[in-house]
């Protein structure tokens, strides 16, 4: 299906029975309130899904079964994250055939490539496929950096139509627009920085804490589009404390424990990734418990 680049996506967290095969059930539930909640797409493989440990015939499922269960409400996004440009055609081709509406994708794995070899990584992908793309860019992270002179040649595909700008600076949002107008769409990826990036011109939230939170993810979103600020400001801070889960390596068994904290996922993880112990554990739960206890009365937020 066709889609804008715009709203709030999450970048939903894979679930996994204590057998650590895929839960599609626990998954069902998440994904329903996600949709209830009035998100505008959902993401799968990313980080927070665990990418780097589903095999192939996993991702695929998972999206075959997102895209049969979503049935065109939202478009399903999938993430691409491969160490070879053979593998990543090969991957944006399986999922367009698996009924993908778009890819995100990131630079290649493990190697760091240069510009030029990651500019013509992209444009492989982007040349194999008819799915639009949205350039993952966090150099925090995964250590590549799309520049804007990077984006200038990636602009000669049609297909390369937005970013996830996850740079941390929030000025790159202006020069993305100084530069690009809206040829390049953009994404905030960083939580921390999503309404500031919003409210600075970006087009939509690609959202970690929405996994457990998606009223309130999608509630900011919505007041901000309409000029009430003041209102969507006060969610935020709010938010806030929960939000910093997302930016820590353990990003994936914090924001899995508020989604059992708020009833709509389970803890489970898939090793080397053990759920969270001892006092690191305490620590999170308290700034769950602190803010679940404490959630704000949404306005009525949708339809705005």
């Amino acid at each position: 299906m066709k889609f804008e680049w715009k709203g709030v996506m999450p970048a939903v967290t894979t679930k996994f029975t204590p057998q650590d095969t895929l839960d599609l059930p626990a998954f069902e539930h998440n994904i329903n309130a996600q949709l209830d909640a009035g998100v505008h797409g959902i993401v799968l493989g990313g980080t927070l899904g665990e990418a780097s440990t589903l095999t192939k015939e996993e991702k695929r499922e998972l999206t075959r079964f997102t895209v049969n269960h979503v049935n065109e409400k939202v478009p399903v996004l999938v993430n691409i994250a491969e160490q070879s440009t053979k593998d990543a055609v090969l991957a944006a081709q399986e999922a367009q055939a698996d009924g993908a509406s778009g890819l995100m994708m990131l630079p290649p794995m493990r190697y760091k490539a240069g510009d030029q070899e990651t500019v013509e990584y992209f444009k492989a992908v982007a040349t194999s496929s008819d799915l639009p793309i949205m350039v993952y860019n966090n150099p925090v992270d995964y250590k590549i950096e799309v520049t804007l002179p990077m984006f200038e040649q990636l602009m000669a595909c049609e297909t390369i139509q937005a970013v996830k700008e996850s740079t941390r600076d929030i000025s790159n949002i202006t020069r993305i627009k100084n530069t690009f107008g809206d040829r390049l769409k953009i994404m905030t990826g960083v939580d921390t920085l999503a309404l500031e990036s919003l409210l600075m011109g970006a087009d939509g939230w690609v959202a970690g804490l929405v996994c457990a939170f998606p009223a309130e993810t999608v509630a900011i979103y919505e007041l901000q589009r309409v000029g009430r600020v003041k209102e969507a400001i006060e969610i935020y801070r709010w938010f806030l404390p929960l939000l910093e889960l997302d930016i820590n390596p353990k990003l994936v068994q914090n924001i899995k424990l508020a989604e059992v904290a708020t009833g709509i996922g389970t803890e489970t993880v898939r090793p080397p990734r053990l759920p969270l112990a001892g006092a690191e554990r305490a620590h999170v739960l308290d700034i769950i418990s602190k803010g679940v206890a404490s959630r704000p009365q949404l306005p009525p937020y949708k339809n705005l």
